[in-house]
């Protein structure tokens, strides 16, 4: 999880969207928003290791839950879903599909009959197998 943090605060795109995303009515406990700019603040400006028990918190995982180790990839995409919520009827609207979206278009044609097929797929993330 930290060196997602990491790399998604080196986003340059998507560290100033963060910022200028409004939560001063935020709950403080509950809020995924007010929890990451507090970590992207604490990165930029902190010479101390950056906590991130907030940020966990603020996703509603309980103790236990933070104790277990979670997927990165189910991380960022709740992470993704919250900012992406959050930032609707904002001035920084559609950052994360911009910057995180891609398309995939998927084209079948049938050899024996003049039939073809087109569908086109949105994602986030794309699954990579590794040897080793």
């Amino acid at each position: 999880m930290n060196s997602l943090l990491q790399t998604l605060y080196f986003t340059n795109q998507l560290r100033k969207a963060v910022y200028k995303m409004p939560t001063e009515s935020d709950d403080s406990t509950r809020s995924v928003a007010l929890a990451l700019q507090r970590v992207f603040y604490e990165l930029q400006f902190s010479d101390k290791p950056v906590g991130t028990k907030k940020l966990t918190k603020s996703f509603g995982w309980e103790t236990l839950d933070s104790f277990m180790q979670h997927d990165v990839q189910e991380f960022l995409r709740v992470l993704l879903d919250k900012l992406e919520s959050k930032m609707k009827g904002t001035c920084v609207e559609g950052t994360v599909p911009r910057l995180f979206e891609g398309k995939m278009t998927s084209y079948i044609k049938c050899k024996n009959v003049n039939v073809s097929s087109t569908r086109v797929e949105t994602f986030y993330d794309i699954q990579l197998n590794i040897k080793g």
